[in-house]
Formats: structure tokens, C-alpha cells, sequence
């Protein structure tokens, strides 16, 4: 996949579907986009391109603090497994959400882009304070030689498919129905650092988990199970997102996680960690001997999933 930084660099081919849009997640709905944006692409001839924002664009036309599924990092590398031949990613500032959303076709999209057919989703909306839509796109297309496609949303079960439902069902600790909604489990990647020890204390020694981008969504405090790709290995382990009640030695949110049967040193290694499953909800106890008990039972929950998914 050739990933482009600015719009000048992508060079103009007429011969192009587009798709263009946040795709924060890269969710259910969003692989619908782009497997449509390959078939049209590889039916037709043309040069497939995938145009995104960074930063996300909330961030830039409002105060309001969004959480992200997927950084930048794990935008890309996801759409490249789906096939993607070229991104475009838009530096998105101030100025640039000033553009209408016609300037925003016809100078950028037809002009330096170029465009046989687009591809959006149903409810895409584009321009400044969001003010083009499917039936604006459809007359730009006729005045600019271009056709234009709305893909419906997705469904999974009684839900529609979008970033704002899988984010509420992280915070809420719903992470079978985010990987439902996401057609994958639910990441993020981080750094071991040095804690304070206290699982190796308890006999059950932990990874602290630095995140590399503070943007990105954690899941609601609790204790899940998880797999986690390390030094290029690929280890499960029981982790807990929290404030550590029974000690009450921090107010911040801390992640850690036991990996089972790995004691390799891994201080300052680079860490991805997959949610599998919810086990409970953070608890304090009211001695150190109730929570071991505790986490042994994690344990032995745990190794009994992990168990039952790879055999």
C-alpha cells in the first residue's frame, strides 16, 4: 500500500474510485466501503484510493475530547490487510475544515486528485460545518463527470454498525459486542514499563502498560482476558485496567497484565494487547489473601477460554 502524507504527492489520475471519510475503527461498516471500493476498482480498471483525516476532526472543529478505536498507526495497517493500494492521509487543521464542501470536490477531489467514482457511506457528510451530503456529491458528480455511490449501513443482529455505538459499548465493558461490531477484536498498543512490583508481591508478576497515544479509548475498568503479541510472540494473559482499590495507592488508571507461563524480561519492549473477554468488574478486598484467591480464580477462568479458542 502506498501511503501519501499530502495531497500534492498523490499525483492526478482520472482513472480513480475514491472513498473518503474518518473510518475511525475501521469497523464492520467500513470494510463494507472498502471491499466495494476493491471490486469496483479491479472490475473496472481504475486506481483505488482511501482518503482519511488526521487528526480525527472532531478534534479540530470541536472541544469535545473523542477517544479513538484506531490511531493513525492501526488505521493504516489495518486498511492495508483489507487490500488497500493507496491512502491519502489529509493533514486536517482549522483552514482546512473552513473549505466548502463544493471547493472541497471540485479543488481538491477533480482537481488534484482526480475521480471516476466515489464511494461513501450513507450518512457522510463533508465540507465545512459538515454540509455536503450524498444528494450535493450526486450533483457535483453530474457537473464533474464523476457517479457516486451510497453504501447502506451495516447491521449485526439489532444493531447498525457505527463508531459511536462501539465506543459506548467499550466504556461500557461490552468488548464480545465492540469485536461483533468491528468484525475483530478491539486493541490497542502500548510500552512495558516499570510499575511498583506489586504483582510479584502477590506471586503473579505484570506488565505495566504504557499507551503510546493518549487519544486512544481503554475500556471500562475490569479485569479481562487477553491476548498479546510480544518480541514476536503471541502470549495470553489475565489484565486489569484500574486504580488498584485494595492498596488505594493511585487514582490513576493503571494497566497491567499477568501473562501466563512467559517470563522473559520485556521492560521497554513494544506491546499489542487483543480484548478477549470481560471477567468482573475491579473490586477492592478486604485483605491481600482475598485478593490472591481472586486472581487465581482469573487465572484458572482464563486458561480455561484461552483453551477452548485454540483447540
Amino acid at each position: 500500500m502506498q501511503i501519501f502524507r499530502s495531497i500534492d504527492e498523490i499525483g492526478k489520475d482520472v482513472n480513480s474510485v475514491l472513498t473518503i471519510g474518518t473510518f475511525d475503527g475501521v469497523h464492520a461498516g467500513h470494510r463494507d466501503i472498502i471491499f466495494r471500493l476493491k471490486s469496483y476498482a479491479e472490475k473496472n480498471n481504475l486506481r483505488d484510493v482511501v482518503i482519511t483525516f488526521e487528526p480525527h476532526p472532531r478534534t479540530v472543529v470541536s472541544d469535545y475530547n473523542i477517544k479513538l478505536l484506531s490511531t493513525l498507526e492501526e488505521k493504516i495497517e489495518l486498511l492495508e490487510s483489507l487490500g488497500v493500494s493507496n491512502l491519502l492521509v489529509v493533514n486536517f487543521t482549522k483552514e482546512f475544515s473552513e473549505r466548502s464542501s463544493e471547493d472541497f470536490v471540485k479543488n481538491i477531489v477533480c482537481e488534484k486528485i482526480g475521480a471516476k467514482h466515489i464511494i461513501i457511506g450513507h450518512d457522510h457528510k463533508f465540507g465545512k460545518d459538515r454540509g455536503g451530503n450524498e444528494d450535493q456529491l450526486k450533483k457535483l458528480g453530474m457537473e464533474n463527470d464523476f457517479t457516486v455511490e451510497i453504501v447502506e449501513p451495516v447491521s449485526k443482529n439489532e444493531y447498525v454498525v457505527s463508531s459511536t455505538l462501539i465506543r459506548n459499548a467499550l466504556l461500557e465493558g461490552k468488548i464480545e459486542l465492540a469485536a461483533e461490531l468491528l468484525d475483530r477484536n478491539y486493541c490497542f498498543h502500548g510500552k512495558v514499563v516499570k510499575g511498583v512490583a506489586r504483582g510479584t508481591i502477590l506471586g503473579f508478576p505484570t506488565a505495566n502498560i504504557e499507551v503510546e497515544n493518549k487519544r486512544k479509548l481503554i475500556p471500562k475498568n475490569g479485569v479481562y482476558i487477553v491476548e498479546c503479541e510480544i518480541q514476536n510472540n503471541t502470549v495470553y494473559g489475565v489484565m486489569n485496567i484500574g486504580v488498584r482499590p485494595t492498596f488505594s495507592d493511585t487514582t490513576s488508571v493503571i494497566i497491567e497484565v499477568h501473562l501466563i507461563e512467559f517470563n522473559k524480561d520485556i521492560y521497554g519492549e513494544e506491546i499489542k494487547v487483543s480484548m478477549l473477554k470481560r471477567l468482573r468488574d475491579e473490586k477492592k478486598f478486604e485483605s491481600k489473601e482475598e485478593l490472591i484467591y481472586q486472581i487465581e480464580r482469573d487465572k484458572r477462568k482464563s486458561i480455561q477460554y484461552i483453551g477452548s479458542i485454540i483447540n
